[in-house]
């Protein structure tokens, strides 16, 4: 008998593919940072940009290291490899003061970092109709 049997085989596959559907959502910024959101349009690039975190407390954060004022931007020209061309997206906790969210920003473009972006996130559609509801009652 010269067969194989690719039952195994196949058992194996779907248990990897399962651990990788779990585990894939898990890998994104983990600072916990609560967003603003706006009902502007959602960029659609190919290639990844730097994340810097603002969370309430104001402390920043690089990607998902944490540093230190004075040492934030020498830290940002030491992970973009001093690259005016990266695009860079601040994150920042919509309860911290406007000013503190500008301050990194301009800290930022006066390092010589031509694409800064503002981070927000889309309003979800079940607010809406719940708050639609309230009003027609």
């Amino acid at each position: 008998m010269a067969e194989i049997n690719v039952t195994p085989f196949v058992d194996v596959m779907l248990v990897l593919l399962i651990i990788f559907m779990v585990t894939a959502p898990l890998l994104t910024v983990g600072v916990p940072v609560d967003l603003p959101k706006t009902k502007a349009a959602v960029l659609n690039k190919t290639d990844e940009p730097l994340v810097i975190s603002l969370n309430l407390k104001g402390e920043i954060f690089v990607q998902k290291a944490k540093v230190s004022k004075d040492k934030f931007i020498p830290r940002l020209i030491a992970v973009t490899d001093a690259n005016p061309d990266i695009r860079i997206f601040v994150r920042g906790d919509k309860s911290i003061a406007y000013g503190r969210v500008m301050e990194i920003m301009g800290a930022v473009s006066a390092a010589g970092f031509k694409k800064v972006s503002l981070l927000a996130q889309l309003p979800s559609l079940r607010k809406k109709t719940s708050r639609n509801k309230k009003r027609k009652k």
